[in-house]
C-alpha cells in the first residue's frame, strides 16, 4: 500500500505551523474545536469567491482571534471595514463567542498554493482548456522567483468520457528534505459536468533554523 503523508503535515515541528494556536484543558478542548470548524466552513461559504490563502485561530480569556490571510484585503475590509464588522457579528452569534476578525494581505500570492488552485479552477469552471490555465500559473508562478512547481490534474479532462491523469511541472520538488519550504494544497474544481480534482506543490526555497 502507498503511504501518503502532507508536506505541510510532515513539516510541523520543523518549519511549519498549527493553523489553531491555543491551548485548553480536557475539559474545553472538544468545545473549543467546535468553535473553530464552525468559524472555518462559516468562513469558506461566505469567502468562496475570494483567494484565500490561510486561517489561523488563536484565543484569549475574552475573545477568539481569527486572522484570514488572503490576496485581495479589499474585498472583505471593503471602503471603511463594513463588511469586517458583519462577519463578526455572523461569526460570534453563531459560535456565541467574542470573535475578532484581522485581515492581512500575502505580498507574492503567485507563490502561495491556494491561490493559484483559485486562479486555475476559476479559469476551467469558465470552459478554458486546462492546459492554458496550468500553463499561465505555472508561469507566473516562476517569475516571482519560486524554485519548484508541480500541479496534477486528473478526472474527465476535455469534457471527455474517459478519465486520465496529467502532470505539469518545472524540476522537480524535495518532497523528503525537511528545511524544504513547501506549499501545497489538494481540491477540487466543480465543472458544469463533473468535478476535476487538483493538486499544486510550490517549493519555494529553504528554511534553516538557528540553534
Amino acid at each position: 500500500m502507498w503511504h501518503k503523508v502532507s508536506p505541510q503535515a510532515f513539516r510541523i515541528p520543523y518549519i511549519k505551523n498549527w493553523s489553531a494556536t491555543w491551548f485548553a484543558s480536557k475539559k474545553d478542548y472538544i468545545s473549543n474545536l467546535a468553535v473553530d470548524n464552525k468559524i472555518r466552513s462559516l468562513l469558506k461559504i461566505s469567502l468562496s469567491w475570494i483567494p484565500v490563502w490561510d486561517i489561523i485561530i488563536s484565543r484569549n480569556q475574552s475573545e477568539v482571534l481569527v486572522t484570514i490571510y488572503t490576496a485581495k484585503s479589499s474585498l472583505i475590509l471593503w471602503k471603511e471595514g463594513e463588511n469586517l464588522t458583519e462577519i463578526e457579528s455572523k461569526l460570534s452569534k453563531k459560535t456565541q463567542s467574542n470573535v475578532k476578525v484581522i485581515v492581512k494581505e500575502i505580498k507574492k500570492p503567485e507563490l502561495n498554493a491556494k491561490v493559484v488552485w483559485f486562479t486555475i479552477s476559476n479559469q476551467i469552471e469558465k470552459r478554458i482548456p486546462y492546459k492554458r490555465a496550468i500553463k499561465q500559473a505555472i508561469s507566473k508562478t516562476m517569475e516571482k522567483w519560486a524554485r519548484w512547481i508541480k500541479v496534477k490534474v486528473w478526472w474527465r479532462l476535455n469534457w471527455t468520457d474517459i478519465a486520465r491523469k496529467e502532470t505539469f511541472k518545472e524540476w522537480n520538488i524535495p518532497t523528503q528534505t525537511v528545511r524544504a519550504d513547501i506549499d501545497y494544497i489538494s481540491t477540487r474544481a466543480e465543472t458544469v459536468y463533473w468535478t476535476i480534482w487538483l493538486k499544486v506543490w510550490i517549493y519555494k526555497w529553504d528554511i534553516f533554523k538557528k540553534k
